[in-house]
């Protein structure tokens, strides 16, 4: 296993899942860049530990944070993609504009900063792009169809990005998991089962991250499906 000291941008990095990861590869040594709306939970004086602003929505500005993270950061070669959100509902309980965001938050903005990205990346001798899933990108449920549809789209464009970068040093990962408890489930009519079992831990899928990060150099990581031991949905 590798013990190589990296350069990573997180992206949705205040809360849940990627707050987790944030956490985690801090205690790995490594040097962590994290970005969301609001520094309000993040780190404040650690040393490895960097916050950039930045809103997906505001997709005009991917390209100007990216090469802004490039300049400061110039050895960057690793970025976990695990910003996103939840909404569900039939189709016609979706306005235009609600469609339009989610599918723009959980897919489309990651997308242009992949493309914003890649050019410098490719120069380094070893890249990991790491995507954050979801059990929904394997098959479609019912008031889910804008949701799936993200993660559907994230999860095709994760398998033909991984081929296109097949002969550089980038290697892409997808991690899909399933229900985590965290905040996520909070604005939902719906949350995991109380059992321990019933549900991810955050800490969960910052390990697999950890493991696709600390693979070796003769292989890629395409697919990590995690779940927990017993699926239970209580409603609210």
């Amino acid at each position: 296993m590798s013990t190589v000291k990296r350069v990573i941008w997180v992206l949705g990095a205040s809360s849940g899942i990627g707050r987790a990861i944030v956490d985690h590869l801090l205690e790995q040594d490594h040097t962590v860049v994290g970005s969301s709306r609001t520094r309000k939970t993040l780190p404040q004086n650690h040393p490895r530990f960097h916050f950039i602003e930045i809103n997906l929505l505001e997709t005009e500005r991917i390209a100007e944070v990216v090469k802004q993270i490039q300049q400061d950061f110039p050895a960057l070669d690793a970025v976990v993609f695990s910003a996103g959100y939840g909404q569900f509902g039939s189709l016609e309980e979706f306005s235009f504009s609600q469609i339009e965001q989610l599918m723009t938050v959980d897919f489309t903005a990651q997308a242009l900063a992949t493309r914003a990205l890649l050019p410098k990346l490719k120069r380094q001798p070893r890249v990991n792009l790491i995507y954050i899933g979801s059990e929904a990108s394997l098959q479609g449920s019912r008031k889910g169809s804008i949701y799936c549809a993200a993660k559907f789209a994230l999860r095709g464009f994760t398998q033909s990005l991984r081929d296109e970068c097949g002969k550089s040093s980038v290697r892409v990962s997808l991690i899909n998991p399933g229900m985590v408890d965290t905040a996520f489930f909070d604005a939902l009519s719906f949350m995991p089962g109380e059992g321990e079992s019933h549900a991810l831990q955050a800490e969960d899928v910052a390990e697999a991250v950890n493991y696709v990060l600390q693979a070796g150099h003769h292989m890629v990581v395409d697919e990590i499906n995690l779940n927990p031991a017993s699926k239970v949905v209580r409603f609210k």
